[in-house]
């Protein structure tokens, strides 16, 4: 998971230091709203690969989102440690169910 890190870290350079070209810059030019739908639109597509068992183009689609949230992340002020710090949270309580969410049956 060292590739997410070094992309988190790339992604707030292209932040703090403009780059003639660079696609991250556009993103932060454009704003939340260009780079929430990116999320969405990438997040659509690795739905769809997985639905179709396209392995490697699931995986590809992954990538996506994920360097596509981890510009939302520097954009909201969002670190990988805070996301770490959820996660470390969430295993302490894993296999802790304490409550039954309903569901609606369409979802």
């Amino acid at each position: 998971m060292d590739y997410i890190r070094n992309d988190y870290e790339t992604i707030l350079k292209r932040r703090a230091a403009k780059e003639e070209g660079s696609y991250t810059c556009y993103l932060f030019e454009k704003g939340i709203d260009k780079i929430l739908k990116k999320v969405g639109e990438e997040s659509a597509e690795m739905i769809i690969a997985a639905k179709n068992g396209d392995n490697k183009e699931t995986a590809g689609e992954i990538c996506d989102l994920i360097y596509h949230t981890l510009v939302m992340m520097v954009e909201q002020g969002i670190s990988i440690e805070d996301v770490e710090a959820v996660l470390r949270e969430r295993a302490e309580k894993s296999g802790n169910l304490k409550t039954i969410h309903k569901v609606d049956k369409n979802s």
